[in-house]
Order: C-alpha cells, then sequence, then structure tokens
C-alpha cells in the first residue's frame, strides 16, 4: 500500500486589486483607516463597491490583449499578474511553464438590451412560446457565446502571462473558488504539483447582474451599511475584485529562496440542504471541526454577504465561537462572488505576515480588537444562495 504524501504548502505570492486600489501596502493602509469605497448614485438605487483604476499595461501590456478581454477578465489577469510578482516568478518560463492554475470563474457579461427586450415583450403579454429562442438567435451577436466562456480568464492568464502548466476552472458563484482553493491545495500537498496559481476575480458593476441579483431579492439598496447591521435591509453590494495568490510546496519554495506570507493547512467544503432552519450553521460547526485542533491566537476572517436567511444563520455559528476576533469582507469590499473566498486569503496571508490584524469596521460589536499577532486565521466562506467552506491559514515558525 503506497503512503500518501503530504507536502507543507506554502503562499509565497498574492495579488489583490479591488475597490481600494491595487497590491499589499495599499490595500493595508485602507483597512488600517477603515476606508470604505462605495458609489451609491451610478446604479440607484443600488450600491456598489466600484473598481479603483489601475494602469493594465503595467501587467497587460499588449494593448490588442486588453481589448479582447471582459472587463472581468481583465481585472483577473491584472491581479494574477500581481500574485506572480510577489511571488518572484513574473518572466521565469521554467517555473511558469509547470505552474498550475485553478481558476474560480463567472459567465461572461451579457446583453443588457436583449435581455430587457424579452422581459419587456413578456410583461406586456407579447412573449409568444418561441420568442426566447428567437431573440437569442437573431439578437445575440454570433461571437458572444465564445466570448463569454468562463475558461477565458484562464487562457488569458496562460497567453499573458505564460502560465502553462494545467488548468482548470469552476463555475458556481462563491463555492466555486472554496473547491478551486480546495482542488489546488490537494495537488501541492499531495505532491502532483510543486507550484500553483489559484485565485478569481469579479466586476461588480455590470447592470445585468444587478438585474439578475434583484430577482432573487440580494441586493443592497438605498443606503449603504456595514454587513452586520443589514437586518433591517439585508443584501449585498456587489464589489470589484480581483484576488490570487501563488501556492507551492515548503521544499519548492526553500529551493528558489522564496519567502512565504504563511502556510495554507486545509480547505474544506460543504453543501448544506438550506431549506432546512438552522442548516448553514450545522454545516459551519461541522467544517469548523474539520480543521483540526486549534491553538494560539486564532482569528476568523469571513466573507459573509449581508443576504438573509445565510448572514443570521452564520452569525449563529460566530457565536458559539465567542473568543476569536472576526472580520467581514463584505463590508470594506463588497460581494464579490467568486473573489470572495480567495480575497479571505489573500488578507489572512496578509495579516499574517505582518503580524496583526487589521481593525474593526463593525458599529454593531460583533467584531472586536485583536491586540496579539495572529498565527492562525480561519476564512469562512457561506455563498448567498449556496455553498459553505473554510480555510486554515497558519503563520510559519
Amino acid at each position: 500500500m503506497t503512503e500518501t504524501r503530504s507536502a507543507e504548502v506554502w503562499i509565497t505570492g498574492i495579488g489583490l486589486a479591488s475597490s481600494l486600489g491595487e497590491g499589499p501596502d495599499t490595500h493595508w493602509n485602507a483597512l488600517k483607516q477603515r476606508r470604505i469605497n462605495i458609489d451609491e448614485k451610478r446604479f440607484a438605487p443600488y450600491i456598489v463597491h466600484p473598481w479603483a483604476p489601475v494602469n493594465f499595461d503595467t501587467q497587460i501590456p499588449k494593448k490588442g490583449d486588453q481589448r479582447q478581454m471582459e472587463a472581468w477578465q481583465r481585472i483577473g489577469t491584472y491581479a494574477a499578474g500581481l500574485a506572480l510578482d510577489s511571488a518572484g516568478v513574473k518572466g521565469d518560463k521554467e517555473v511558469l511553464s509547470r505552474m498550475d492554475m485553478t481558476v474560480a470563474a463567472g459567465g461572461g457579461e451579457r446583453d443588457l438590451a436583449v435581455d430587457l427586450a424579452v422581459l419587456n415583450a413578456d410583461a406586456k403579454g407579447n412573449s409568444a412560446p418561441n420568442l426566447l429562442n428567437e431573440r437569442l438567435m437573431n439578437d445575440l451577436r454570433p461571437t458572444l457565446f465564445l466570448a463569454q466562456l468562463s475558461n477565458l480568464l484562464a487562457g488569458n492568464i496562460a497567453i499573458v502571462h505564460g502560465v502553462s502548466g494545467t488548468s482548470r476552472t469552476f463555475m458556481g458563484e462563491e463555492a466555486a473558488s472554496v473547491d478551486a482553493v480546495r482542488i489546488a491545495l490537494a495537488r501541492v500537498a499531495s505532491g502532483q504539483s510543486d507550484i500553483a496559481l489559484v485565485g478569481a476575480a469579479h466586476n461588480g458593476e455590470r447592470q445585468e447582474l444587478l438585474m439578475l441579483y434583484e430577482f432573487g431579492g440580494f441586493n443592497l439598496k438605498d443606503k449603504f451599511a456595514p454587513v452586520w447591521a443589514r437586518q433591517e435591509h439585508p443584501g449585498f453590494a456587489l464589489g470589484s475584485a480581483g484576488a490570487f495568490l501563488v501556492i507551492e510546496s515548503k521544499a519548492h519554495a526553500q529551493a528558489r529562496g522564496a519567502k512565504p506570507y504563511a502556510r495554507l493547512t486545509r480547505v474544506v467544503a460543504d453543501l448544506a440542504q438550506r431549506k432546512q432552519p438552522g442548516a448553514v450553521t450545522r454545516s459551519l460547526e461541522a467544517l469548523w471541526n474539520k480543521l483540526g485542533v486549534l491553538g494560539g491566537n486564532v482569528a476568523l476572517i469571513t466573507g459573509a454577504t449581508g443576504a438573509e436567511p445565510v448572514t443570521s444563520e452564520e452569525k449563529t455559528f460566530l457565536s458559539l465561537h465567542p473568543d476569536y476576533a472576526v472580520r467581514a469582507t463584505g463590508t470594506m469590499f463588497g460581494q464579490t462572488v467568486e473573489a470572495q473566498f480567495p480575497l479571505g486569503l489573500v488578507l489572512a496571508a496578509l495579516s499574517i505576515s505582518r503580524g496583526e490584524l487589521f481593525p474593526p469596521n463593525d458599529p454593531t460589536g460583533l467584531e472586536v480588537e485583536m491586540s496579539k499577532p495572529p498565527t492562525q486565521i480561519i476564512v469562512v466562506g457561506a455563498g448567498h444562495w449556496q455553498g459553505e467552506g473554510m480555510a486554515l491559514v497558519e503563520a510559519i515558525d
């Protein structure tokens, strides 16, 4: 019987670009200042956390490459480049040729005019049984479906940055990124991969997304409030962000002299049957127990959305663990959907590497100060509709 190998896995590169800017220093300063970037007017009554302008040329030098990408692909390709720079492997053809890539991605941007025409026809009672097929066949440009493929993010990263190992793309909103990180970690820990790029991107400034989420009653409207203060008016504010990490085995990192941010120890996932009250609380508690023995200075970074009933059920879970400092990324960054979980991992690695947890940004008192340097951070993800996950990020002795 072959013994399963389990290598220690280090986070050696982080790439983050969001509504707060780009790079670790900019984000750290913004978090320390409790800065939030929101736009309450452009898509009123809906609120978004808009993308902070960057010079795409620094990570995507060819204008032709930029033009053929939709905004979410540019965001992701840019953030991936930041992660490769951070890890010290940007332009290293030998490492990039065997670097695996695991990406979480949604669909491309829809044609809002066509969607509105179909909805208006239905509202006016003019929607014959074959109307939808006719409009899709006649109104959409022929290249639309090719341009919408979710795996184009990985493809663009490969083209622009030369990451040419194996590639996997996961779809399924927040749960997709949990599985993307889980699979990437498992491959490196088992020795199937030495080094991997993993992450996601999201463009929250899309009218058709706001329309689709409004159908489910998920959008935060009229006035911004921090995640934990939305009980009276639940919902999420979409955010634009790209979050990527480079993870690799300890041996591989040491061989090339890479300095780690933190250790990625474990990622676990679940899919609760949410028609049952309390299902999310039970799911998160079960995941917590799978993380192993926790010791030292522990904190939690959660991607809680503000949507209900999932946020209230997550708060119930957090109440079972009152001794740990909590931070909700949704307050500062908004709901970045596929990017929410890797965003939490980036902030966890950044906090551990800097020896402090960023301050709370919450008027309700749920988030409290943490005076000691965190040695373990639990990253929690509970999707607004389905899917739960957790990761354990640890300091390296």
